[in-house]
């Protein structure tokens, strides 16, 4: 059960957005609740089309995700969200645990992510450090999906080398439909139940939803048990003024059963770490979420005005029992809107972001997932203020020039109260960092379904507190780290003729200062050492390819198509000291995933696929060491009824490959006495089925 805290929060949200809705309505009679399915959406949350022809005006490589294309199936992780999405590299680790990667942003850090901003409904769900994770996104709680890689997601004011990604719910207006009900469950005792409810009443809207999991895992020491609760309420408060309220409750407790040797991986995958299971390795969290969008509609444009508050606790025995309890909170206006300058038309972007947060960090000795002696007591402090703007003018009916920019100024804060044995002395430390991030770019569009593009972006990753504060020998030390620095150049096309449809990016960033990571000690999860690696190269190919190959198969309108997504990574350092022009470890040069639908009018579809990694990624910088390649062989099929309700089976990795899903890099595996214990081992053959009604 949620803690009274998290009751409190949700009630003091409920009391204040009654009370503005009461003010509205007052002396008048609330209509009757009407029940609609989806429609144009709203001021605050625009349709599911809407939101994807805005997405693809930027000038830059993005991808858009429908929900709606992957919830009649069966979803739990970022990585069956995602996996179609090319550009994007998404492994599982365990449980809800990802390797979440754009164009090698966060390549080396084994957990958590990096060089990504998260956001969910525009607003960020990234703590004010910059440092984020995956519990509270819940993919049967999303209507839609939008990926904008490194600097084309300025569009939010996030200038990282990833980029940003924007998750986003669904309202009553956006729905799929107003009731969906669904189980859903299968191998390693996974059962999961959701449920999603809606209503338009006038002026006003709400919707509610659920989903509660428990899975044993694959491996032993694995057992999770999630709950993930999402509502939004939204009024109009005058033509053209619309206000919505979001509250986010997350609970997650999760067993966590470490890393493996490659002897274990190959042979014993389901195998605990003897060290997860002796410190009773964990991590439990729990996540509030309130925040506020009011939406004005201008003679020109649209301004957005967005608030947020985040409060999160954890707790979780690693190599010491880490204790943390913070706040994250921001304000941020938008404006967005299309003009004409001399007869020419003209699009622009115009923001402004606040945030801050503090971070109570305890430590303790890990007595089988106890608390034991204290051995550190910090605070740590972030603030963020940036500027942001991005304008597009069209020069040419079909051919646009952008410019843009992000001014920035974050601080980071460490103070260590000290008293402890590994922490003797108090300490303090402060690092400010600044910049200016510009873009330049053109796109032309020479038929309404093609668009080409070329734009050079800046980008600046600043360290978050997981990098600054590393845990040497055993005192907690703050590392004066620099910011990660780039230059991105990309050209690319995206479009649709007929039967085929394409999304191609080549790009290349070079870069100062990348943050690199290695794992000081893998097998009792030490968290990695971070160091600025003076100058390294990321470069690739980002393509997804789909084709009808048939339509009406055999006359009555069946068809099949065929889709290839690839993304090509070659990430290396570029005349490092220690490590001279080796490839970065952590992530494979080259993946591949091709699928192949047959769909019936009835609703029936069957899709196979293949998901292939030629060659696996270096374990470890100096290139000593390269986990094998792997093929995974997948099927898909189901049966979507008339009268809303879907019935899905999902196998995978039939052939029950054994292979490593991701690596905890160090920095010389040749060094580690019978290789190093450094290994994720991907899940082996499962199957996954259930049921959905909409109605």
């Amino acid at each position: 059960m949620p803690s009274s805290r998290l009751r409190g929060a949700l009630a003091l949200l409920l009391l204040s957005s009654t009370s503005a809705i009461a003010q509205g309505v007052a002396n008048a009679e609330l209509p009757e609740l009407s029940v609609q399915g989806a429609s144009a959406g709203s001021l605050t949350v625009p349709s599911v089309t809407a939101q994807r022809a805005a997405l693809n005006a930027t000038v830059g490589s993005v991808a858009f995700v429908d929900a709606n294309d992957f919830q009649k199936r069966y979803a739990n992780t970022l990585r069956d969200v995602l996996k179609d999405t090319p550009g994007v590299f998404v492994q599982q680790r365990y449980g809800q645990e990802m390797r979440l990667s754009v164009r090698g942003s966060g390549i080396s850090r084994g957990f958590h992510l990096r060089g990504i901003e998260l956001l969910q409904d525009g607003i960020p769900v990234n703590a004010a450090d910059g440092s984020g994770d995956f519990y509270q996104i819940d993919p049967l709680a999303l209507r839609s999906v939008e990926v904008y890689k490194g600097g084309n997601a300025l569009t939010f004011g996030a200038t990282t080398l990833g980029g940003a990604i924007n998750f986003v719910t669904p309202t009553a207006q956006t729905a799929i439909a107003p009731n969906i009900l669904r189980i859903d469950g299968g191998s390693f005792g996974t059962i999961r139940e959701h449920f999603q409810f809606s209503r338009v009443s006038g002026p006003a809207d709400f919707l509610i939803s659920g989903t509660l999991t428990n899975s044993a895992g694959y491996r032993d020491h694995e057992t999770q048990r999630t709950q993930n609760f999402n509502a939004n309420l939204g009024y109009q408060l005058a033509p053209g003024v619309e206000t919505r309220f979001y509250v986010g409750l997350y609970l997650t407790d999760q067993k966590l059963p470490g890393t493996l040797g490659l002897t274990d991986v190959f042979g014993n995958p389901t195998r605990a770490n003897p060290s997860a299971i002796a410190g009773n390795q964990s991590r439990k969290v729990e996540t509030e979420r309130v925040a506020n969008r009011t939406s004005f509609a201008l003679d020109v444009g649209k301004l957005d005005i967005d608030t947020w508050a985040i409060h999160k606790s954890l707790y979780h025995p690693i190599f010491q029992v880490i204790d943390e309890d913070g706040w994250t909170y921001g304000i941020s206006p938008h404006w967005a809107g299309t003009f004409d300058i001399a007869g020419y038309r003209n699009d622009t972007i115009l923001g402004l972001r606040a945030f801050a947060g503090q971070n109570s960090s305890l430590r303790f000795i890990n007595q089988s997932g106890q608390r034991g002696a204290q051995t550190l007591n910090a605070l740590q402090s972030s603030s963020s203020y940036e500027a942001y703007g991005e304008n597009r003018f069209w020069f040419l009916p079909d051919v646009a020039l952008m410019v843009g920019a992000k001014a920035f100024s974050s601080n980071r804060t460490y103070s260590d109260k000290g008293g402890f044995g590994t922490s003797p002395g108090a300490k303090f430390d402060n690092r400010t960092y600044q910049g200016i991030n510009p873009k330049l770019g053109l796109i032309w569009q020479p038929l309404p379904d093609i668009q080409v593009f070329g734009d050079i972006t800046r980008s600046r990753d600043v360290p978050d507190f997981t990098d600054l504060t590393q845990t040497i020998g055993t005192t907690t030390q703050f590392v004066p780290l620099q910011a990660q620095r780039a230059w991105t150049y990309e050209a690319g096309t995206r479009g649709r003729l007929d039967r085929l449809s394409w999304d191609v990016t080549l790009y290349r960033s070079e870069i100062r200062d990348e943050l690199i990571n290695f794992s000081v000690n893998p097998t009792i999860n030490i968290p990695a050492a971070t160091f600025n690696a003076p100058r390294t190269l990321h470069q690739g190919v980002e393509a997804a390819v789909s084709l009808d190959i048939v339509r009406d198969l055999s006359g009555i309108g069946d068809r099949i198509s065929a889709k290839q997504i690839w993304t090509h990574n070659d990430f290396r350092f570029v005349g490092d000291p220690q490590f001279g022009d080796n490839r970065i470890a952590g992530i494979p040069q080259d993946v591949l995933r091709s699928v192949v639908t047959y769909n019936h009018p009835s609703g029936f579809y069957l899709s196979p696929s293949v998901d292939w990694v030629p060659q696996g990624a270096f374990v470890d910088h100096a290139n000593t060491l390269q986990v094998p390649g792997y093929t995974l062989v997948n099927v898909q099929t189901g049966i979507d009824f008339s009268n809303g309700v879907s019935l899905f089976l999902d196998a995978r990795n039939l052939a029950d490959v054994r292979y490593v899903s991701d690596i905890s890099v160090v920095n010389n595996a040749s060094t580690f006495a019978g290789g190093p214990t450094a290994f994720y081992p991907g899940v082996g053959r499962s199957f996954f089925g259930g049921v959905r009604a909409s109605f």
